[in-house]
Parts: structure tokens; sequence; C-alpha cells
């Protein structure tokens, strides 16, 4: 009996086994070698079963005869198979491969050691309950291969292994081969170049200009790339994937060569590369790596994105910003934008969800310069919150400002082919407040100081993206000096792009430079009362309370603060505050502060500098700058939200120790 089962059970493992087998011969395109061991396939059963059934009328001594047959025919069958085939144990032994693996082998003896040894990536915790899994690209011996994995539970529980884990291997070696040698594209941008020379002595000046030079060139060589200059500051790159590749596992070393270059230069130099692949030909890579490119340098510089069809991929960005000193770009940026506002007939000015005083600063004080050019303009607003309850009311007793404010939904009669849509402090489809009034206006702007996110407003007439500056009340200040003739505004509108401006900068403390000055000082000139001001940030003492529970939860690790709103806190303006309040606290670099609302957990995120929460929250979805970013965790709980942070953290760390 026990002999009985022992065939019974291989049997059954062997048939699955060729099953699989011959499914993958057909999935994979081999459809001549699939029919032909159909064929034989069938034909063993068929000549086995009528040749037993001629010879023994006994079911149980024909099924064992049978068993018998058809184990050593599929064992032969398994073993001559033209294709390389490994079975791993539930431990993830290999208990067995065949003659040619063998052969990709060349001899190397690895029986009874863990697949881990041939496959790093292999899960041998692999759920057997699961789908099949494919692991793409694994290098075994001198080929490249897929590796379909499949899992046969033998109906004999006794076994050691119950569940066998047969992996099939797929040569690719020739097509992935061709993709390695497919071109690439490669802009290289020096980002800062005309600020990094201005901070540098005169004489050292050439020399530092061809140290740069050299060390992109130097850079070329070493990647068997073709080069080309095409401005002073600009470089194009056609280079191979495999050298991509092998660069994206360095981390692109490049950024930190050149920021180490030091001939005087006061400031560091930095480069914004964008590299495109993935495309049907050099054109579309071209295009790909332009795109990759402005979203480095939206993003801050000192990075390289690269964009593989529609999949983006980031390294760096760990640099603070350098603020522009000249004003070109903002009094270019101004007289576009009067052309557009002469242009159209009607404006509406719209931010993001949950406004903060930004956002409505920057909307208020570009709705002041809109109206004295004799223009019809609305500031697209829901509820609104407490973070701008003060001006909202402050404005309310004004008639001028009966009209300003409109719903989405109240706007949408007023909408025609020819109106502007100017978005403040957003850029990210995902974060507008109403993103159908977005689709139902074609000429936009953009105003806005955050890095830029992968998915950004596209087709806007102008995009004015600036990470350096500390806010976009601080962009709009500068813009309406370049508007107007004579630019004037109420005390009301002053102190509410005044208030933007002390809150992104925490009262001028964080991203603070000579122009956020030169704002702050306009805006005071005309009429901006700073104790006014500081009313718009007042607390109550609930708040305060809500601020002190928050902070008594807080766990902190590497210098990093982690803390969680208690069940009763589901306030994302007060986890801000909370976040910010823990920076005070000696020796913290950084804080998160988590909050779950309904099903989702709101991440903020602080820091000093020193560590980029931009980049640790932008793994989880999010966005902002490197010192303040934010971000929300779908359908999670707190728990499992502070694991993904956790993890964020821990990537981020352990890249910063391999640089």
């Amino acid at each position: 009996m026990e002999r009985y089962k022992r065939l019974v059970t291989n049997t059954k493992v062997y048939m699955s086994i060729i099953g699989i087998l011959i499914s993958l011969l057909f999935i994979k395109g081999h459809f001549i070698e699939g029919i032909l061991f159909c064929l034989i396939y069938l034909c063993l059963i068929y000549y086995n079963y009528n040749n037993l059934r001629e010879k023994n009328n006994n079911w149980k001594e024909f099924l064992e005869d049978f068993s018998e047959n058809l184990d050593e025919a599929t064992k032969n069958m398994l073993i001559n198979l033209p294709f390389p085939l490994l079975i791993v144990g539930e431990q993830g032994n290999i208990s067995w491969y065949n003659n040619r693996f063998s052969d990709i082998l060349k001899g190397e003896e690895v029986l009874s050691k863990n697949i881990n040894h041939l496959i790093e990536e292999f899960d041998t915790e692999e759920n057997p309950e699961s789908d099949k899994i494919v692991y793409n690209n694994v290098k075994v011996g001198d080929g490249y291969y897929d590796v379909h994995t499949s899992i046969v539970k033998t109906p004999d529980k006794n076994y050691v292994d119950h569940s066998l884990r047969i992996l099939y291997f797929y040569d690719i070696t020739t097509s992935k081969k061709n993709i390695e040698a497919k071109e690439n594209i490669m802009l290289i941008e020096v980002d800062n170049l005309d600020e990094v020379m201005k901070s540098t002595e005169e004489d050292m000046r050439p020399l530092l200009a061809a140290e740069i030079e050299r060390a992109i060139n130097s850079y070329a060589q070493n990647i068997n790339a073709m080069i080309r200059k095409y401005s002073s500051n600009k470089y194009v790159l056609s280079v191979q994937s495999l050298y991509v590749e092998a660069d994206m596992r360095r981390k692109f070393e490049i950024l930190d060569i050149i920021r180490e270059i030091n001939l005087g230069n006061k400031l560091a130099v930095t480069l914004s590369v964008g590299v495109g692949r993935g495309g049907k030909n050099p054109l579309e890579n071209h295009n790909y790596a332009n795109k990759a490119k402005e979203l480095a340098l939206g993003r801050g510089g000192d990075q390289v994105v690269i964009k593989n069809g529609e999949k983006l991929s980031f390294y760096g960005g760990n640099t603070k910003e350098v603020e522009k000193r000249t004003k070109v770009r903002a009094r270019v940026i101004a007289h576009s934008l009067n052309n557009l506002i002469s242009e159209s007939s009607n404006i509406f000015i719209m931010g993001h969800r949950n406004p903060d005083m930004d956002c409505l600063g920057a909307a208020v004080g570009l709705s002041s310069a809109i109206k004295k050019k004799n223009k019809e303009c609305y500031i697209v607003l829901e509820d609104g919150n407490n973070n701008i309850k003060y001006i909202l009311d402050k404005l309310s007793k004004h008639k001028e400002y009966d009209d300003l404010f409109l719903t989405a939904k109240d706007s949408m009669p007023k909408i025609d082919e020819n109106s502007l849509l100017i978005l403040v402090d957003v850029h990210s489809i995902s974060y507008v407040q109403n993103p159908e009034i977005v689709n139902s206006i074609k000429k936009r702007m953009i105003i806005d100081h955050h890095r830029r996110n992968p998915d950004i407003i596209e087709d806007s007439i102008i995009t004015y993206i600036e990470t350096y500056a500390s806010s976009t009340s601080e962009l709009v200040t500068e813009m309406i000096q370049y508007m107007l003739d004579k630019p004037k505004l109420t005390q009301i509108e002053a102190e509410a792009l005044l208030a933007g401006i002390c809150l992104d900068t925490k009262n001028f403390y964080f991203k603070t430079g000579v122009r956020t000055f030169e704002a702050a000082s306009f805006l005071r000139r005309s009429g901006a009362d700073t104790i006014d001001v500081k009313k718009m940030f007042g607390h109550d003492l609930s708040s305060y309370l809500k601020k002190a529970e928050i902070i008594k939860s807080v766990v902190v690790e590497n210098d990093i603060a982690i803390a969680t709103c208690p069940p009763s806190i589901q306030d994302t303006i007060i986890a801000a505050q909370a976040s910010d309040e823990l920076l005070n606290i000696t020796g913290i670099k950084a804080s998160f502060v988590l909050v779950k609302i309904d099903n989702d957990v709101n991440i903020s995120g602080r820091s000093f500098g020193d560590l980029n929460v931009q980049v640790i929250l932008e793994s989880l979805g999010g966005g902002g700058h490197m010192t303040m970013a934010g971000a929300k965790v779908n359908d999670s709980s707190l728990d499992e939200a502070v694991g993904k942070l956790k993890g964020s953290i821990s990537k981020y760390l352990k890249e910063g120790d391999k640089k």
C-alpha cells in the first residue's frame, strides 16, 4: 500500500510538472515543441493504458505498473528537455535540475544548495497559495534569463518538501544584449554656473570653467559616450543602456565629483541631468531626456532624473537650492502675464486643497494687480479653514472684495474659451482644489515654489516654478512690482502676502534669502502691519493642548522624531504645527507627525536641511521641500504608515552612508 501511495504521488507530481512545462512552451511561442510534447505525452498515456489493460485485469496492479512506466518515461522526458529546468524544495534547497541547466552551470555543483546562491532576489518565503512569479533579467553563468516559477503541491504531506517550486529558465541573453546596446540620451546642465562664477575670484574663473568641463568630458569618456557641448553650460550625450544601468547602481557619482570641485568658488557646482531611455528611437529618447531634465531643474537641481517610458527614477537632490540674485526672469514672466491678461476675457485664480496663508496671500495679491488692469478676476475657493479664517474675516469687512471669491460650482458658468486660469502654490493635478476647473480652462499659468512633481499639469502657457524662492507670495510680490507702473497694494493685501512669506519661512528662519527680505520690505512700505500678521498665526488654548498631546507620543531615533496623533485629533493643520514645534527640541534634526483621517494617514515632515524630508516622503507619494514636506498614505493604519515611513527613512540613511 505504501508503495502504491508513493507511485500515485510521484505520478501526480510529474504530470503536474509536465503540464506546466507544456503550457510555458506555448506561452513563450515554442509551438512546435509544445505540440510535439503534447503528442508524445498523449501517446505515452494511450500506449501504457492499452498495453497494461490487456496484461492485467487487476485495477490496483494495473495502476502500480502504469505509474512505474509513466514515472520512468516522465523522468527521461524532464531530464532531456531542451530548456533549463530546476526544482526547489519548500525551504529553498535545490532538489533537482536537468541536463540543460547543468550545461549552464558548466560543471558547478549546486545540488542541495539554497536557490539564493543563484538568484539573490528569490523569495524563499513565497506564499504557496500565490500566483506564478517571474524574475526578470536574472544572470546565471554567462547568460540572462527570465525565470518563471510555479508551485506544485505533493499529495503526500509526509514528504519533507510538501510544496515544490519549479523554475523554468527562458533565455533572453540575445535580447538582453540588444537592450544593453540601445542608445540612451543624456542631457547635462550645470544649473548654477552663473552664480558659481560670480562667487569666484576673477582670475580663477577660467580655471574653474575648465575643470567643470574636464570633469564632464572625463565622465563621458568613462561611460563610452558620445558628447557634444551645445551651450556654455549644457551637454548632450549618447550612451549605451548598460553604462546607464551601471551608473544607476553607483547612484551617479558624477553628482558628487562635480560638487567637490573647489577652485575658490564659494558655491558648490551642481548638475541637473535628464536621461531618456526605453523609447522607440533616439528622437523619442531625446524628448524623454528633455522632460526629465526639466523635472530635475524644477526640483531644485543637483540630481539625475531618468524617464523610461512613463516610469521616472530619481537620484540625488540633497543640496539646498541656491537663491538666484537676478530678477530678470521675474520681470520677463510679469510682462508675459500682462500680455495673457490683456488677451483674456476673465481670470480665475486657484490654489491647492486646504489652502494656507501662502496660497491665499499669493491669490489676493495677484487679484489686486489684475483688477487694476480693469479685468474681471475671481479666486476659486471652497469653504475656508482655520488657517485662513482670520484674513477671510478681514476681507469680508471690505465691500470691494465681496465678489472676489467664488466656489467651483459658481465659477463654471463664467468660464469661456478666452478665460485664463492662474494656479498659485500648486502645480500637481492631484493637489489642486478642483481638477474640473483645470480641465475646463485651456489657457493656464502656474506660479509655484515647490519642487516639481511628476504629475505636473501639462500644456501650461507659462510655468513659473522657482524652488529657490521662500514662498509663492514672494514670487507674486516681485511680479506685482513689474506688472504695474506704480505698484500699490492696500494694507490688507500687503499683510496677506507678508503672512504667506512668514508662514513658509517660519518667521524668516528657513529658506530666507536677500530677495525674501526685499519682498518683505516692499510689503512693509505698502502698509503691512507686522502685529496684524502676527495675529493671523495665533493659536487658541485648545489647539495648544492638542499639540502638547501629540508631542507626548514622540519617539526619537537617529535624531529623527516621529509622533502620531491620537484618534481624537484629526486635523492636518495641528499635525503640521506639532511637527514645527518638535524642531524646537534640542538634538532633533527632523520631525514627522502622522494623523489618521478616515482611512488615510497624512504625514507632515520638517527638518533643518540636514535631512531631506522631501526625498524621504516622496517615496511615499508625497513631496515638498528639503525642509518641509508632506505625504498621504491611502488605506492604511497608523502603525502601517509608521512602518512605511521608517522604511523610507532607513533607505534614505543607507543611501547617504554609501556616498
